[in-house]
């Protein structure tokens, strides 16, 4: 396996997989951080009320992010294409369930910019992927 992606494509996903990594150990180390930068309301540790399990859940989808953020860089290093291609429309649908969120008001505003990160992150690796295609065809059908 190489080091460096090796297409647009396959740096939009290690961008995206350091990108995840980096905040999912912000989570992991200062959630309550993690909470105010997402518009969340500050409650620190001793503020929580009896039964609150915010820090838990936090806790839990930073290390998913950690993990997913680990396997978008391995993807990018070994240049695996039909992986890139199976991320868009979930990220896409990932980013239309966080901006419903903030829109019915299950989410604050601060949490648009997560299903923001998730849409625009899927649009670059399919323009990325887009344009590898119409740059060699035939590289793309042996990927498949």
């Amino acid at each position: 396996m190489r080091r460096a992606p090796r297409s647009p494509s396959g740096w939009t996903m290690a961008v995206f997989g350091a990108l995840a990594v980096l905040l999912g150990i912000v989570g992991l180390i200062a959630p309550d951080a993690l909470l105010t930068v997402m518009g969340f309301t500050d409650t620190q540790g001793s503020e929580r009320p009896e039964g609150d399990h915010t820090l838990v859940f936090v806790t839990a989808s930073s290390m998913a992010a950690v993990n997913m953020g680990v396997y978008y860089v391995l993807a990018a290093c070994s240049d695996w294409k039909a992986f890139f291609r199976w991320t868009v429309p979930f990220r896409l649908l990932t980013c239309t369930v966080f901006t419903l969120a903030v829109i019915g008001g299950r989410a604050p505003a601060g949490f648009l910019g997560v299903g923001l990160w998730e849409g625009l992150g899927a649009l670059a690796t399919g323009m990325a992927l887009r344009y590898e295609a119409q740059r060699s065809p035939a590289a793309e059908k042996i990927d498949a």
